[in-house]
């Protein structure tokens, strides 16, 4: 098992290259599934959850070969079963099951599993299938689903669910008829697995809106595909160097799908500009407290709350986060207290009394996030930080100690026995 040593209190400076999106990329494979050709995905990252979900591409019957960051996949005779050695580790896993349905007219895959942030169920993905036509029952912890030709449907989510959303248009693209999706999650990640489809010859419209529309074909074809950047991995930066200081250019940088971020980054006191070699960030002066509120997109993304949590240990006066998300997303609180955080947690709020100094701490990564926001607040630390169980960073960060480190950071990386 790894660790991650960091000493604190380096000021970043030079350029960092973002790497694809992993929460773009993880549907936009599964949706191979849907396809009657090859097709080749460039600006894939090289990450855990990749990999797993190649592997599970295998099990279902599909041909993958993984070089640098491209992606060839080849579909073959498809399997119509995930089992729960793969889906327990990763989420995202649950969304073959529209493109297995849409395919195959059935489906067997276990319930999903992932990072320990709460409860995250999939009702929204099975009420909207079964509208469609398919019907399903649970078996020793597997969903069975099963269906003739899928059809369209008028459906309207409940919530806003990402997954739900990617799922209801996987298994829409090839119904018979037209679907009308409601109350539909906005994420650039959903515009991207649209994009993906159209190109593919899909006929959906209204991505990034709260309604989509897809009008349903017969067969979908390959194509070549890159994946969009990681907004949230460009976040995860912008934090690194708010916190710390300095100045970082960010290449590929998703710029509009983080309006929400750089809004409360900017209220800290950061300033960016966007420039001919890419988003230059930059952090000068002393950090200001300011509130934030995780929303559904367009509004503040949980995925970046614990590390703006970190830089809020050390602003200038009280700051106060409301996660409206996931109910157990403030495990790292706990960690960034025996760092020397003041942070009182009160059900989905905390509250965020800024300190003059952090001190380097062995913690505890919970989940990717956590890991992220624990690095943030070590990059800025007086000492030594030590940081276990980092095999949850790894499944959303490729080599971020190497990126860290190239432009300042005293970061590494080191093996422990169990």
């Amino acid at each position: 098992m790894d660790k991650l040593i960091i000493e604190g209190g380096q000021p970043l400076h030079g350029v960092i290259t973002v790497n694809g999106s992993k929460n773009a990329a993880l549907p936009i494979l599964l949706a191979s599934i849907l396809l009657e050709g090859a097709q080749d995905f460039d600006n894939v990252p090289n990450l855990r959850d990749i990999r797993t979900t190649l592997k599970l591409l295998q099990l279902l019957g599909c041909q993958c070969r993984h070089e640098g960051h491209t992606v060839h996949v080849e579909p073959g005779p498809l399997v119509p079963e995930a089992p729960y050695d793969l889906v327990r580790t990763m989420r995202a896993s649950v969304l073959c099951l529209g493109p297995l349905l849409a395919r195959l007219g059935r489906a067997r895959v276990a319930l999903p599993g992932g990072c320990a942030i709460g409860a995250r169920p999939v009702d929204q993905h099975l009420k909207g299938l079964e509208k469609m036509g398919a019907t399903f029952t649970l078996e020793e912890g597997n969903i069975i689903g099963s269906c003739s030709r899928l059809h369209g449907a008028e459906i309207s989510l409940d919530m806003p669910t990402v997954g739900g959303t990617e799922n209801l248009i996987m298994a829409a693209a090839l119904a018979e008829g037209t679907t009308l999706l409601c109350n539909a999650a906005r994420e650039p990640e959903i515009i991207d697995l649209a994009n993906f489809l159209n190109s593919c010859g899909a006929r959906i419209k209204g991505q990034g809106t709260s309604t989509i529309e897809i009008e349903g074909v017969t067969s979908l074809k390959g194509s070549r595909y890159a994946i969009m950047p990681d907004r949230i991995e460009a976040g995860t930066f912008l934090a690194c160097v708010g916190i710390t200081g300095g100045r970082l250019v960010l290449q590929n940088c998703p710029v509009d799908a983080l309006e929400a971020v750089f809004r409360t980054l900017q209220n800290m006191g950061m300033r960016f500009e966007t420039t001919d070699e890419g988003l230059v960030a930059s952090m000068d002066g002393d950090l200001r407290a300011t509130d934030l509120r995780t929303q559904p997109y367009p509004g503040f993304p949980t995925d970046m709350q614990a590390q703006v949590m970190a830089m809020m240990c050390l602003a200038h006066g009280v700051s106060l986060v409301d996660e409206r998300i996931f109910e157990n997303r403030f495990m790292h609180a706990l960690e960034l207290v025996r760092m020397g955080a003041d942070i009182q947690l009160t059900g989905h709020t905390a509250l965020i009394r800024g300190v003059d100094h952090l001190n380097g701490a062995p913690v505890m990564a919970s989940d990717l996030r956590a890991s992220a926001s624990l690095i943030v607040a070590g990059l800025a630390a007086h000492g030594t930080t030590q940081i276990r169980r980092i095999y949850h960073l790894d499944r959303g960060y490729e080599r971020i100690e190497e990126k860290l480190s190239a432009v300042g950071a005293r970061i590494r990386r080191e093996h422990e026995d169990d």
